[in-house]
Protein backbone atom coordinates (compact mmCIF):
# COMPACT_ATOMS: atom_id res chain seq x y z
CA UNK A 1 0.00 0.00 0.00
CA UNK A 2 1.33 3.61 -1.08
CA UNK A 3 1.78 6.15 1.82
CA UNK A 4 -0.87 7.96 0.52
CA UNK A 5 -3.04 5.18 0.80
CA UNK A 6 -2.42 4.80 4.35
CA UNK A 7 -3.00 8.26 5.14
CA UNK A 8 -6.58 7.71 3.76
CA UNK A 9 -6.70 4.88 5.69
CA UNK A 10 -5.94 6.81 9.10
CA UNK A 11 -8.20 9.91 8.41
CA UNK A 12 -11.13 7.18 7.17
CA UNK A 13 -11.54 5.13 9.70
CA UNK A 14 -12.90 1.56 9.10
CA UNK A 15 -16.70 1.79 9.43
CA UNK A 16 -16.33 -1.68 11.22
CA UNK A 17 -14.83 0.33 14.34
CA UNK A 18 -17.16 2.99 13.79
CA UNK A 19 -19.23 4.19 16.65
CA UNK A 20 -22.39 3.34 16.57
CA UNK A 21 -25.53 4.83 15.83
CA UNK A 22 -27.01 6.94 18.56
CA UNK A 23 -30.57 5.39 19.19
CA UNK A 24 -33.55 6.99 18.07
CA UNK A 25 -36.42 7.75 20.29
CA UNK A 26 -37.79 11.01 21.83
CA UNK A 27 -34.70 11.39 24.20
CA UNK A 28 -31.59 10.54 22.08
CA UNK A 29 -33.25 11.84 18.60
CA UNK A 30 -30.26 14.32 16.79
CA UNK A 31 -30.69 16.21 14.10
CA UNK A 32 -28.68 15.37 10.60
CA UNK A 33 -26.42 18.97 11.16
CA UNK A 34 -25.64 18.33 14.83
CA UNK A 35 -25.13 14.25 14.10
CA UNK A 36 -22.79 15.02 11.59
CA UNK A 37 -20.68 17.98 13.82
CA UNK A 38 -20.62 15.17 16.96
CA UNK A 39 -18.87 12.62 14.22
CA UNK A 40 -16.15 14.92 12.90
CA UNK A 41 -15.32 16.59 16.84
CA UNK A 42 -15.31 13.27 18.35
CA UNK A 43 -11.78 13.45 20.16
CA UNK A 44 -10.82 10.01 19.12
CA UNK A 45 -11.64 10.85 15.23
CA UNK A 46 -9.46 14.23 16.03
CA UNK A 47 -6.76 12.55 17.25
CA UNK A 48 -6.25 10.12 14.64
CA UNK A 49 -6.66 13.14 12.41
CA UNK A 50 -3.89 14.86 14.05
CA UNK A 51 -1.80 11.72 14.14
CA UNK A 52 -2.18 11.46 9.99
CA UNK A 53 0.49 13.61 7.37
CA UNK A 54 -2.58 15.98 6.67
CA UNK A 55 -3.28 16.78 10.14
CA UNK A 56 0.73 17.21 10.60
CA UNK A 57 0.55 19.68 7.79
CA UNK A 58 -2.07 21.49 9.19
CA UNK A 59 -0.49 21.83 12.46
CA UNK A 60 3.15 23.05 11.39
CA UNK A 61 1.16 25.22 8.87
CA UNK A 62 -0.86 27.12 11.86
CA UNK A 63 2.29 26.92 14.11
CA UNK A 64 4.56 29.24 12.09
CA UNK A 65 1.74 31.53 10.46
CA UNK A 66 0.86 31.90 13.89
CA UNK A 67 4.42 32.85 14.98
CA UNK A 68 4.92 35.52 12.07
CA UNK A 69 1.97 36.90 12.54
CA UNK A 70 2.72 37.42 15.77
CA UNK A 71 6.42 38.33 15.62
CA UNK A 72 5.20 41.05 13.41
CA UNK A 73 2.45 42.07 15.66
CA UNK A 74 4.73 42.79 18.70
CA UNK A 75 7.42 44.59 16.74
CA UNK A 76 5.09 46.56 15.35
CA UNK A 77 3.35 47.71 19.21
CA UNK A 78 7.39 47.95 20.22
CA UNK A 79 8.27 50.13 17.68
CA UNK A 80 5.04 52.00 18.18
CA UNK A 81 5.72 52.14 22.08
CA UNK A 82 9.39 53.72 21.61
CA UNK A 83 8.39 56.38 19.23
CA UNK A 84 5.55 57.48 21.24
CA UNK A 85 7.96 57.57 24.29
CA UNK A 86 10.61 59.77 22.34
CA UNK A 87 7.67 62.07 20.89
CA UNK A 88 6.87 62.52 24.70
CA UNK A 89 10.47 63.19 25.47
CA UNK A 90 10.96 65.74 23.21
CA UNK A 91 7.51 67.11 23.10
CA UNK A 92 6.93 67.04 27.29
CA UNK A 93 9.55 65.92 29.33
CA UNK A 94 12.65 67.48 27.79
CA UNK A 95 10.84 71.11 27.41
CA UNK A 96 9.82 70.29 31.04
CA UNK A 97 13.53 69.74 32.28
CA UNK A 98 14.81 72.92 30.10
CA UNK A 99 11.86 75.20 31.81
CA UNK A 100 12.87 73.69 35.45
CA UNK A 101 16.70 74.57 34.36
CA UNK A 102 15.59 78.07 33.82
CA UNK A 103 13.63 78.54 36.77
CA UNK A 104 16.61 77.35 39.12
CA UNK A 105 18.98 79.77 37.12
CA UNK A 106 16.36 82.79 36.83
CA UNK A 107 16.32 82.68 40.69
CA UNK A 108 20.18 82.43 41.42
CA UNK A 109 20.75 85.72 38.83
CA UNK A 110 18.05 87.61 40.62
CA UNK A 111 19.54 86.81 43.82
CA UNK A 112 23.05 87.68 42.47
CA UNK A 113 21.60 90.59 40.74
CA UNK A 114 19.12 92.17 43.67
CA UNK A 115 22.28 92.00 45.86
CA UNK A 116 24.26 94.04 43.35
CA UNK A 117 22.32 96.36 42.17
CA UNK A 118 22.20 97.26 46.22
CA UNK A 119 25.83 97.73 46.71
CA UNK A 120 25.45 100.03 44.01
CA UNK A 121 23.64 102.38 46.66
CA UNK A 122 21.03 105.50 45.69
CA UNK A 123 19.40 104.55 42.35
CA UNK A 124 21.46 101.57 40.98
CA UNK A 125 22.42 101.32 37.73
CA UNK A 126 19.88 100.52 35.27
CA UNK A 127 21.29 97.51 33.44
CA UNK A 128 21.59 95.87 37.05
CA UNK A 129 18.03 96.94 37.71
CA UNK A 130 16.90 95.39 34.06
CA UNK A 131 18.72 91.89 34.81
CA UNK A 132 17.14 91.16 38.32
CA UNK A 133 13.56 92.46 36.59
CA UNK A 134 14.16 90.45 33.75
CA UNK A 135 15.20 87.14 35.91
CA UNK A 136 12.13 87.60 37.69
CA UNK A 137 9.85 87.76 34.77
CA UNK A 138 11.82 84.76 33.39
CA UNK A 139 10.89 82.63 36.91
CA UNK A 140 7.78 83.31 36.64
CA UNK A 141 7.26 82.19 33.20
CA UNK A 142 8.82 79.40 34.03
CA UNK A 143 6.93 78.29 36.78
CA UNK A 144 3.48 78.75 34.73
CA UNK A 145 5.30 76.85 31.52
CA UNK A 146 6.03 73.70 33.84
CA UNK A 147 3.73 71.03 33.97
CA UNK A 148 2.11 69.78 36.73
CA UNK A 149 3.42 66.27 37.63
CA UNK A 150 1.99 65.27 40.10
CA UNK A 151 0.92 66.27 44.51
CA UNK A 152 4.50 67.16 44.94
CA UNK A 153 5.48 69.19 41.99
CA UNK A 154 1.78 70.79 42.57
CA UNK A 155 3.13 71.82 46.27
CA UNK A 156 6.26 72.92 45.03
CA UNK A 157 5.36 74.90 42.59
CA UNK A 158 2.81 76.66 44.78
CA UNK A 159 5.61 76.86 47.52
CA UNK A 160 7.98 78.75 44.71
CA UNK A 161 5.08 80.71 43.34
CA UNK A 162 3.88 82.23 46.95
CA UNK A 163 7.62 82.46 47.60
CA UNK A 164 8.37 84.99 45.08
CA UNK A 165 6.13 88.10 46.08
CA UNK A 166 7.49 87.68 49.40
CA UNK A 167 11.15 87.81 48.20
CA UNK A 168 10.75 90.92 45.79
CA UNK A 169 8.63 92.65 48.67
CA UNK A 170 11.77 92.25 50.88
CA UNK A 171 14.05 93.60 47.89
CA UNK A 172 11.75 96.25 47.16
CA UNK A 173 11.46 97.26 50.84
CA UNK A 174 16.22 97.17 50.91
CA UNK A 175 15.96 99.18 48.31
CA UNK A 176 13.57 102.22 49.23
CA UNK A 177 15.68 102.22 52.56
CA UNK A 178 18.78 102.36 51.05
CA UNK A 179 18.11 105.06 48.62
CA UNK A 180 16.70 106.65 51.63
CA UNK A 181 20.15 105.96 53.22
CA UNK A 182 18.91 104.01 56.16
CA UNK A 183 20.99 101.05 57.36
CA UNK A 184 18.11 99.11 57.99
CA UNK A 185 18.15 98.19 54.06
CA UNK A 186 20.91 95.79 54.79
CA UNK A 187 19.27 93.75 57.05
CA UNK A 188 16.22 93.65 54.49
CA UNK A 189 18.77 92.28 51.67
CA UNK A 190 19.99 89.69 53.97
CA UNK A 191 16.90 88.41 55.30
CA UNK A 192 15.63 88.56 50.99
CA UNK A 193 19.01 86.68 49.97
CA UNK A 194 18.37 84.04 53.02
CA UNK A 195 14.31 83.71 51.75
CA UNK A 196 15.96 82.52 48.22
CA UNK A 197 18.88 80.49 49.76
CA UNK A 198 17.00 79.08 51.66
CA UNK A 199 13.20 77.80 51.02
CA UNK A 200 13.45 78.87 46.76
CA UNK A 201 16.64 77.91 45.24
CA UNK A 202 15.87 74.26 47.37
CA UNK A 203 12.70 74.05 45.98
CA UNK A 204 13.52 74.79 42.57
CA UNK A 205 16.44 72.76 42.65
CA UNK A 206 14.37 69.28 43.58
CA UNK A 207 12.19 70.53 40.58
CA UNK A 208 14.99 70.67 38.00
CA UNK A 209 16.71 67.29 39.75
CA UNK A 210 13.17 65.15 39.00
CA UNK A 211 12.82 66.90 35.80
CA UNK A 212 16.56 66.11 34.47
CA UNK A 213 16.04 62.44 36.04
CA UNK A 214 13.04 61.98 34.14
CA UNK A 215 14.84 62.99 31.03
CA UNK A 216 17.80 60.32 32.04
CA UNK A 217 15.34 57.22 32.54
CA UNK A 218 13.69 57.93 29.28
CA UNK A 219 17.01 57.73 27.49
CA UNK A 220 17.78 54.91 29.61
CA UNK A 221 14.40 52.83 28.29
CA UNK A 222 15.30 53.25 24.86
CA UNK A 223 18.93 52.38 24.49
CA UNK A 224 18.07 49.02 25.97
CA UNK A 225 17.80 46.74 22.62
CA UNK A 226 14.27 45.59 22.23
CA UNK A 227 14.86 42.12 23.01
CA UNK A 228 10.99 40.70 23.25
CA UNK A 229 10.32 41.68 19.82
CA UNK A 230 13.77 40.35 18.63
CA UNK A 231 13.43 36.92 20.98
CA UNK A 232 10.27 36.00 18.85
CA UNK A 233 11.36 36.85 15.51
CA UNK A 234 14.83 34.51 16.45
CA UNK A 235 11.43 31.87 17.33
CA UNK A 236 9.67 32.33 14.26
CA UNK A 237 12.73 31.82 12.07
CA UNK A 238 13.64 29.43 13.93
CA UNK A 239 10.01 27.64 13.53
CA UNK A 240 10.27 28.15 9.70
CA UNK A 241 14.03 26.67 9.73
CA UNK A 242 12.34 23.84 11.30
CA UNK A 243 8.89 23.36 9.50
CA UNK A 244 10.84 23.22 6.49
CA UNK A 245 12.95 20.40 7.59
CA UNK A 246 9.96 18.71 8.67
CA UNK A 247 8.58 19.00 4.64
CA UNK A 248 12.33 18.13 3.56
CA UNK A 249 11.96 14.80 5.58
CA UNK A 250 8.32 13.89 5.71
CA UNK A 251 7.77 14.97 2.24
CA UNK A 252 10.64 14.85 0.39
CA UNK A 253 10.63 18.20 -0.65
CA UNK A 254 13.97 19.34 -0.08
CA UNK A 255 12.91 23.20 -0.57
CA UNK A 256 9.69 24.95 -0.06
CA UNK A 257 9.02 27.82 -2.05
CA UNK A 258 6.74 29.66 0.32
CA UNK A 259 8.53 29.37 3.63
CA UNK A 260 11.66 30.23 1.91
CA UNK A 261 9.97 33.66 0.75
CA UNK A 262 8.24 33.70 4.47
CA UNK A 263 11.95 33.35 5.92
CA UNK A 264 13.21 35.83 3.97
CA UNK A 265 10.21 38.13 5.48
CA UNK A 266 10.95 36.98 8.77
CA UNK A 267 14.90 37.53 8.34
CA UNK A 268 14.56 40.81 6.77
CA UNK A 269 12.47 42.03 9.03
CA UNK A 270 14.66 41.13 11.63
CA UNK A 271 17.78 42.73 10.25
CA UNK A 272 15.70 45.85 10.11
CA UNK A 273 14.77 46.03 13.38
CA UNK A 274 18.50 45.44 14.77
CA UNK A 275 19.56 47.58 12.38
CA UNK A 276 16.96 50.35 12.97
CA UNK A 277 17.06 49.88 16.82
CA UNK A 278 20.94 50.14 17.21
CA UNK A 279 21.22 53.69 15.12
CA UNK A 280 18.16 54.68 17.08
CA UNK A 281 20.07 53.94 20.40
CA UNK A 282 23.22 55.30 19.24
CA UNK A 283 21.73 58.34 18.34
CA UNK A 284 20.28 58.15 21.75
CA UNK A 285 23.42 57.59 23.24
CA UNK A 286 25.05 60.42 21.24
CA UNK A 287 22.14 62.55 22.87
CA UNK A 288 23.54 61.56 26.22
CA UNK A 289 27.22 62.36 25.82
CA UNK A 290 27.02 65.41 23.52
CA UNK A 291 23.87 67.05 25.12
CA UNK A 292 22.45 65.50 28.63
CA UNK A 293 25.61 65.29 30.06
CA UNK A 294 27.72 68.57 29.53
CA UNK A 295 23.89 70.35 29.71
CA UNK A 296 23.89 68.79 33.46
CA UNK A 297 27.71 70.61 33.80
CA UNK A 298 27.45 73.60 32.25
CA UNK A 299 24.26 74.15 34.53
CA UNK A 300 25.37 72.84 37.89
CA UNK A 301 28.45 75.56 36.74
CA UNK A 302 26.29 78.63 35.96
CA UNK A 303 24.22 78.44 38.87
CA UNK A 304 27.24 78.39 41.37
CA UNK A 305 28.90 81.12 39.50
CA UNK A 306 25.37 83.21 40.57
CA UNK A 307 25.50 81.86 43.94
CA UNK A 308 29.08 82.92 44.22
CA UNK A 309 28.14 86.48 42.95
CA UNK A 310 25.22 86.39 45.61
CA UNK A 311 28.33 85.78 48.58
CA UNK A 312 30.63 88.52 47.13
CA UNK A 313 28.17 91.06 46.52
CA UNK A 314 26.07 90.03 50.23
CA UNK A 315 29.81 90.36 51.73
CA UNK A 316 30.15 93.72 50.90
CA UNK A 317 26.37 94.20 51.92
CA UNK A 318 26.77 92.70 55.90
CA UNK A 319 30.17 94.57 55.90
CA UNK A 320 30.85 90.56 56.96
CA UNK A 321 34.03 90.03 58.64
CA UNK A 322 33.29 86.58 60.38
CA UNK A 323 34.37 84.91 56.95
CA UNK A 324 30.75 83.04 56.30
CA UNK A 325 30.62 84.82 52.54
CA UNK A 326 33.96 83.96 52.39
CA UNK A 327 33.68 80.66 52.73
CA UNK A 328 30.70 80.15 50.39
CA UNK A 329 32.30 81.87 47.60
CA UNK A 330 35.13 79.62 47.60
CA UNK A 331 33.68 76.62 48.25
CA UNK A 332 32.13 77.27 45.06
CA UNK A 333 34.65 78.63 42.92
CA UNK A 334 36.24 75.44 44.09
CA UNK A 335 33.38 73.35 42.73
CA UNK A 336 33.12 75.25 39.64
CA UNK A 337 36.72 74.35 38.63
CA UNK A 338 36.39 70.90 39.31
CA UNK A 339 33.59 71.38 36.48
CA UNK A 340 35.36 73.46 34.27
CA UNK A 341 38.65 71.98 34.17
CA UNK A 342 39.22 68.85 31.45
CA UNK A 343 36.90 70.02 28.57
CA UNK A 344 37.70 72.45 25.97
CA UNK A 345 34.65 73.10 23.97
CA UNK A 346 34.07 76.61 22.95
CA UNK A 347 32.02 77.43 25.75
CA UNK A 348 33.79 76.09 28.73
CA UNK A 349 36.92 77.57 27.31
CA UNK A 350 35.54 81.16 27.55
CA UNK A 351 34.30 80.50 30.66
CA UNK A 352 37.33 79.63 32.33
CA UNK A 353 38.56 82.73 30.99
CA UNK A 354 36.06 85.20 32.29
CA UNK A 355 36.60 83.54 35.71
CA UNK A 356 40.43 83.65 35.61
CA UNK A 357 39.20 87.17 35.62
CA UNK A 358 36.57 87.67 37.54
CA UNK A 359 38.77 86.04 40.57
CA UNK A 360 41.62 88.33 40.02
CA UNK A 361 39.18 91.50 40.78
CA UNK A 362 37.90 89.37 43.42
CA UNK A 363 41.50 89.60 45.12
CA UNK A 364 41.65 93.43 44.56
CA UNK A 365 37.98 93.88 46.00
CA UNK A 366 39.08 91.92 49.18
CA UNK A 367 42.35 93.90 49.55
CA UNK A 368 40.72 97.17 49.21
CA UNK A 369 38.22 95.96 51.98
CA UNK A 370 40.89 94.67 53.99
CA UNK A 371 42.36 98.66 54.02
CA UNK A 372 39.05 99.66 54.91
CA UNK A 373 37.84 101.39 51.38
CA UNK A 374 34.53 99.94 50.96
CA UNK A 375 33.63 102.71 48.40
CA UNK A 376 36.78 100.78 46.17
CA UNK A 377 35.80 97.44 46.48
CA UNK A 378 31.69 98.07 45.77
CA UNK A 379 33.19 99.41 42.46
CA UNK A 380 35.67 96.76 41.63
CA UNK A 381 33.20 94.31 42.66
CA UNK A 382 30.16 96.34 40.69
CA UNK A 383 31.61 98.85 38.30
CA UNK A 384 30.93 98.62 34.57
CA UNK A 385 34.94 98.66 33.37
CA UNK A 386 36.97 95.55 31.93
CA UNK A 387 39.05 95.79 35.20
CA UNK A 388 35.71 94.97 37.88
CA UNK A 389 34.09 92.14 38.32
CA UNK A 390 31.12 92.69 36.76
CA UNK A 391 31.89 92.36 32.70
CA UNK A 392 33.73 89.20 33.52
CA UNK A 393 30.75 87.48 35.46
CA UNK A 394 28.07 88.89 32.91
CA UNK A 395 30.87 86.92 30.17
CA UNK A 396 31.14 84.04 32.13
CA UNK A 397 27.05 83.28 32.35
CA UNK A 398 26.76 84.08 28.78
CA UNK A 399 29.24 81.96 27.57
CA UNK A 400 27.69 78.96 29.95
CA UNK A 401 24.09 79.88 28.96
CA UNK A 402 25.38 79.68 25.24
CA UNK A 403 26.74 76.16 25.98
CA UNK A 404 23.72 75.38 27.79
CA UNK A 405 21.71 76.49 24.54
CA UNK A 406 24.13 74.51 22.16
CA UNK A 407 23.83 71.62 24.20
CA UNK A 408 20.26 71.33 24.21
CA UNK A 409 20.09 71.59 20.57
CA UNK A 410 22.55 68.67 20.03
CA UNK A 411 20.24 66.58 22.45
CA UNK A 412 17.05 67.18 20.74
CA UNK A 413 18.61 66.68 17.45
CA UNK A 414 19.42 63.30 18.66
CA UNK A 415 16.08 62.84 19.94
CA UNK A 416 14.77 63.70 17.24
CA UNK A 417 16.79 61.10 14.81
CA UNK A 418 16.33 58.56 17.48
CA UNK A 419 12.64 58.52 16.41
CA UNK A 420 12.65 59.18 12.41
CA UNK A 421 14.90 56.28 12.18
CA UNK A 422 11.58 53.69 13.06
CA UNK A 423 9.47 55.94 11.30
CA UNK A 424 8.53 52.61 8.61
CA UNK A 425 9.63 50.13 10.89
CA UNK A 426 6.06 49.73 12.05
CA UNK A 427 4.42 49.20 9.24
CA UNK A 428 6.75 47.72 7.68
CA UNK A 429 6.72 45.16 10.65
CA UNK A 430 3.01 44.08 10.15
CA UNK A 431 3.33 44.13 6.41
CA UNK A 432 6.10 41.61 6.52
CA UNK A 433 4.79 39.81 9.02
CA UNK A 434 1.31 39.36 7.39
CA UNK A 435 3.57 38.39 4.27
CA UNK A 436 5.43 35.99 6.33
CA UNK A 437 2.00 33.80 7.36
CA UNK A 438 0.82 34.23 3.36
CA UNK A 439 4.02 32.47 1.63
CA UNK A 440 3.76 29.99 4.76
CA UNK A 441 0.51 29.26 3.94
CA UNK A 442 1.09 29.23 0.03
CA UNK A 443 3.84 26.90 0.54
CA UNK A 444 1.65 23.88 2.66
CA UNK A 445 -1.07 24.57 0.23
CA UNK A 446 0.14 22.36 -2.63
CA UNK A 447 1.21 19.47 0.09
CA UNK A 448 -2.23 19.45 1.71
CA UNK A 449 -4.20 19.06 -2.06
CA UNK A 450 -2.05 15.83 -2.41
CA UNK A 451 -4.38 14.47 0.11
CA UNK A 452 -7.42 15.03 -2.01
Amino acid sequence: MTPLAVDRAVSEPDPAHADPAPATGPANSFRPGVQWAWNRLNPARLRLFAQSSPGRLIGIGLLVVLMCLGSGALTAATVHDRQRDLDILLAGTEPDAHAAHRLYTSLSVADAAAATAFISGGLEPQQVRDRYSQALGEAGAELVTLSGDGTQDDEQRIGIGSGLPVYSGLVETARANNRAGHPVGAAYMSEASHQMQTVLLPIAEQLYVRRADAVDSAQDRHVRPPWPAIVLLLVALAALVWGQRLLARGWHRTLNPGMLLASGAVLILLLWTVIAGSVSAMSMSSGRSDGTVPAARLTESRILAQQARSAETLKLVRRDTTGDYDHAFDANITRLNELLSGHSDSATSAARAALLHWLAAHERMNDALNRGEFARAATIATGPGAENATVHVDALDTALGAGISDTRDTLRDNIFHSARVLDYLAPGAVILGIAAAAYTAFGIWPRLREYR
